[in-house]
Order: C-alpha cells, then structure tokens, then sequence
C-alpha cells in the first residue's frame, strides 16, 4: 500500500506540473482522486483500529508487568512495541499521504481550462 500511494501520489504531480491541462483533463483526475482518496482513508481508518488495538494491548501489558513482575508480561509487552512501532509508522505515512491527496484536490479543483 506504501508504494501504491507514493506511486499515485508521484503520477499526481507529474499531471499537476503540465503547463496547461484542460478543463476535462483536471475533472477527469479529480473524480479519479476521490475514488482514490476512498480507497486511502478507508486504509487508514483499518489502520487506526489495529494501530490504537496494539497501543491498548501495550499498555495492558505493561499494567500487567508492573502489577505482578511476571516475566511474560515482560514477552508480551516485548512482542507488541515490536509490532507497534511499525504499525505507528505506517500510519503516519498513510496520514500524511491522505493530507497530500487533499492538497492536491484542491490544486485541481483550481485549475483553470
């Protein structure tokens, strides 16, 4: 998914640097942008649960290690920020990814024939 959208987001602004688009090519490349933007933001709300999931679980854990010093608790709590943090940057990148598509919309709802 990372690369579908640093791909798209790539494409994008190939076509937004054009010098002269027409009036149907911006209409044409925006309704595809909201097509697009669907498909990223219900990614990043999929994103969101299994990333605040993880954060939950990691705090849980922690209570439980901090509650009765078992070392499993100390494993789990381990194996969760292991998953967590790459859950944390993925979002991060679909966020901001999601924020550039807005931009973008906005540049194309400007365009001018």
């Amino acid at each position: 998914m990372e690369k579908r959208l640093k791909r798209y987001l790539s494409d994008l602004e190939t076509l937004l640097n054009q010098s002269a688009l027409t009036r149907a090519q911006c209409q044409s490349a925006r309704a595809d942008l909201l097509v697009q933007i669907g498909f990223f933001q219900h990614e990043r709300l999929i994103h969101l649960i299994v990333t605040v999931t993880f954060a939950i679980l990691a705090l849980l854990a922690l209570l439980g290690l901090a509650l009765s010093e078992n070392i499993g608790f100390a494993a789990l709590l381990f194996m969760v920020l292991v998953l967590l943090l790459p859950y944390i940057r993925f979002y991060y990148l679909l966020e901001k990814g999601v924020q550039k598509l807005y931009d973008y919309y906005d540049r194309l709802s400007s365009c001018q024939a």
